[in-house]
């Protein structure tokens, strides 16, 4: 976790595309990806619905028309399968955008969601309430507890030095995420094997089974909330990520804003968690494919990155629901996709700066 590990992670990089035509088809092109991503995997299932049909149900929620669908049809698009892309779409884009910040902050390529603790202090707070209450309304407020008691450790061990708080703060993130790894470990083992432990294994391991409107309320609300702060301070990483020293130089307080954008990232990943359970990588692999798409200046990065991991989940997801008959736990998915991904783009990072 040293700043070497970022040869070409600068801010300021010129070698990225800068032709002011660009970004806007870039932004263009991955908004009409995403909407024929969601198209997709509404109509894609076991009931399968014809594309047009889909269209149409959807169309109909704004204009009036005549239904030349079944009933059954307008059900599993409205109430069993839109909430649940939704859901996915906003949790890729979520974990997507907190990694790429993350990344900027610790100036590492390497840095995830999960390096600060907090996927795994959400981890750890749902998985209590599901012991102690089951599933309920409870579990998001567990969940957000445990994010929040995370981040509050870490910060608490980051306090104890400041010659290096970038180093200081990844090494705490480790202690704490390993810390609250082996509580859930622990509660994982007193579990109930026939009631409590099968519902906790499949929501660490994450899905979108459950997803409803409400849910999807919950997660959109609060992503909303921490995405503007982030997307709105997308200049300031750029300082930041340039040293706290260079910042201070350009008038930022680093301690402050990485506060702030901290605590953003606790609450959308928070949300997440709280939602869908634990899902790995995707924040972790998105932002270093949307590096390579158009370099490390964050005010294209954070929302090209919040698009991209959009799309590369809700495909995750229905990949989960339609390879097998048996619905594979999605965190799974990302996993077997997203690990090769990372070992090609470490393999090239490698070579370039050896280069």
């Amino acid at each position: 976790m040293t700043q070497a590990a970022l040869p070409r992670q600068n801010a300021t990089d010129n070698a990225r595309p800068s032709d002011s035509l660009f970004m806007p088809a870039l932004y263009t092109g991955l908004g009409v990806a995403l909407l024929a991503t969601l198209l997709w995997s509404i109509a894609s299932g076991r009931f399968a619905v014809p594309f047009a049909k889909v269209i149409a149900i959807l169309a109909a929620h704004v204009v009036e028309r005549a239904p030349s669908w079944t009933p059954t049809e307008a059900i599993v698009v409205n109430v069993v399968r839109l909430p649940r892309v939704l859901t996915a779409a906003i949790a890729g884009a979520s974990l997507s955008l907190c990694g790429a910040v993350l990344q900027g902050l610790f100036r590492n390529p390497l840095v995830g969601p999960q390096t600060i603790g907090i996927s795994s202090g959400a981890a750890l707070g749902g998985v209590t309430v599901i012991l102690l209450a089951g599933f309920g309304t409870l579990v998001p407020i567990g969940a957000f507890a445990g994010a929040a008691a995370a981040l509050l450790a870490v910060l608490a061990l980051q306090r104890s030095d400041s010659v290096s708080p970038v180093l200081t703060l990844v090494l705490a993130g480790v202690v704490v995420s390993a810390f609250c790894g082996a509580l859930v470990g622990i509660v994982t083992y007193i579990a109930d094997p026939e009631s409590k432990l099968p519902d906790i294994v499949y929501w660490l391991l994450g899905s979108f089974a459950s997803a409803t409107w409400p849910k999807l309320l919950l997660i959109a609300g609060w992503t909303v909330l921490a995405s503007a702060v982030m997307l709105g301070m997308r200049w300031r990483i750029n300082v930041l990520s340039l040293g706290d020293e260079d910042a201070k130089t350009l008038g930022v307080n680093p301690n402050r804003d990485r506060l702030l954008l901290l605590t953003a990232a606790c609450v959308a990943i928070s949300a997440q968690v709280a939602v869908s359970g634990t899902i790995s990588w995707v924040g972790l692999v998105v932002p270093n494919l949307a590096r390579l798409l158009v370099g490390a200046d964050h005010r294209r990065l954070l929302p090209v990155s919040a698009l991209i991991g959009a799309i590369f989940l809700v495909v995750a997801d229905t990949l989960a629901r339609n390879l097998t008959a048996a619905e594979i736990p999605v965190g799974i998915v990302t996993a077997v996709v997203g690990t090769p991904i990372f070992a090609v783009l470490l393999r090239q990072a490698t070579r370039s700066s050896a280069a």
